[in-house]
């Protein structure tokens, strides 16, 4: 199955909403700002984008900026930042069995369906 781990007030995220109805493919919506991820979702995503933690983190946002912006953190506590603020996750990620893509740009999800 797939699953979009999607924030619909964003446009990148809207985009890879619409790749996956266009797919004719039976996919989940995740709204991780409703439905928080936990530590071994987050970790699980990680693993099959196959990035470090600070590589999904939103490094623009306000919260990164004025709380963590210049500190050394390591991959566990970027983890929990993120599952304490799902805001800072990159969006929208699509996982497609052990394979996931950051939507960005939206056309990457169509490497994985």
């Amino acid at each position: 199955m797939i699953t979009i781990y999607h924030n619909p007030r964003c446009r990148k995220s809207r985009e890879g909403l619409a790749i996956l109805e266009n797919s004719n493919q039976e996919f989940e919506i995740v709204k991780y700002l409703d439905n928080h991820l936990d530590q071994e979702q987050l970790r699980s995503i990680l693993a099959k984008l196959d990035i470090k933690p600070i590589n999904l983190v939103r490094t623009n946002e306000a919260i990164w900026k004025s709380n963590y912006k210049d500190k050394a953190l390591s991959d566990q506590q970027l983890i929990e930042i993120m599952i304490e603020h799902p805001k800072l996750i990159e969006r929208p990620i699509v996982v497609n069995s052990n394979k996931a893509v950051v939507g960005r740009p939206a056309e990457s999800i169509l490497n994985i369906l």
